[in-house]
């Protein structure tokens, strides 16, 4: 009985290590078939972009699929994925490897993407040569920007005049050189009385004008030692404006201006002339008549016409016209004389009411 179950029991041992042995077998043959896939697997494991599935022994689960846009194409057939109840591990694998490999075409190798190199022109601003007029525009530096145009007309330039301040020595110089240029342009319109302009808008200027520059002379002109020219003007400015009706401030100051300015040039034909026209126009025929034979004595040609206003507005028109006759003959070439013997044949009283030369003052000073 012992010997039966003995013998029952090794034949139970020998069939198991039979089929023990039967499984070893076909594991290994198993291993001996998937070995040349898996290697071929493994090559281009790194030229895809799907990571593969490896279990713990490095072998091949799953194997990445190559990306749609490479160049690089496989010559060995994808091994079929096979189920096998083993944990895996995910590895991440690079996207592109930095050397495929190709078993069928060669690879091209695209570079790297490299900074852009700018090839414009750079240009620095460089000032352009200095001139008298400043920098010239013309050289280029400002390509984009047009040249400017300008034209001018009716350039006049003034001539700098410097006058003493005072008697003294040493005195300070006074630029009277924009008072000069006025005194001279208005004094045919307003040194005599009617006043004379071709429109409203030159008188008002004149006008305001007058204003503005007996003001700024005035401190100089009241100084006790003021001199003779800062006192010849400042009595010009003042006249013209009593001829233009700017209150009886301007005519009180005329006066005394030019009476202290022939005080210390009495052999002055230009303010003695201006004394004696102030005063015989004023309605001093009398007190004006000396200065204005004095002024013609000593040459003033004017002084000689205002003398004829005189006679005129004393109702000797005769002795008047004798007069513009006899100074006609000595200027022939002086037009307003003729102009005026005619308006005192006419019967008119101011011999001066003669259409002025035109005057273009501009408002401001």
């Amino acid at each position: 009985m012992k010997t039966i179950k003995k013998s029952m029991l090794s034949s139970s041992v020998s069939t198991k290590s039979s089929k023990l042995v039967t499984m070893t077998a076909l594991a290994a043959a198993c291993t001996i078939l998937l070995s040349a896939p898996v290697n071929a697997a493994e090559t281009n494991a790194a030229a895809t972009s799907v990571p593969s599935a490896v279990d713990s022994s490095k072998r091949v689960i799953r194997l990445a699929q190559p990306k749609a846009d490479s160049t690089a194409q496989s010559s060995t057939q994808p091994v079929p994925q096979i189920n096998v109840p083993v944990a895996a591990t995910q590895q991440s694998a690079p996207t592109q490897s930095l050397f495929p490999m190709s078993s069928g075409q060669p690879q091209t190798v695209t570079p790297a993407p490299t900074k852009p190199v700018y090839t414009g022109s750079t240009h620095v601003y460089e000032p352009g040569p200095m001139t008298t007029s400043g920098i010239d525009l013309r050289s280029g530096q400002l390509a984009n920007i047009p040249t400017p145009k300008v034209q001018l007309s009716d350039v006049s330039f003034l001539k700098t005049v410097l006058i003493p301040q005072q008697t003294t020595a040493n005195s300070d110089k006074l630029d009277v050189s924009l008072l000069d240029d006025f005194i001279q342009e208005a004094s045919p319109n307003a040194r005599h009385y009617p006043p004379n302009f071709p429109n409203r808008t030159q008188r008002y200027n004149v006008r305001e004008k007058i204003k503005v520059l007996a003001e700024w002379i005035e401190p100089y002109a009241l100084s006790p030692n003021a001199s003779y020219d800062v006192l010849l003007r400042a009595a010009k400015l003042n006249g013209m404006g009593r001829n233009l009706d700017l209150g009886s401030d301007y005519t009180i100051r005329g006066g005394k201006y030019v009476d202290r300015a022939i005080k210390l040039q009495p052999d002055s034909g230009e303010a003695n002339f201006l004394y004696g026209m102030m005063l015989s126009e004023g309605g001093g025929f009398k007190e004006g008549q000396k200065y204005l034979d004095k002024a013609v004595s000593l040459g003033y040609t004017e002084a000689e016409q205002s003398l004829a206003q005189s006679d005129v507005l004393s109702d000797r028109r005769d002795s008047a016209l004798e007069r513009l006759r006899r100074l006609e003959s000595k200027n022939p070439n002086n037009a307003m004389i003729g102009q005026q013997i005619k308006l005192v044949e006419e019967g008119k009283f101011y011999i001066w009411d003669i259409p002025a030369p035109d005057i273009n003052v501009k408002p401001g000073v």
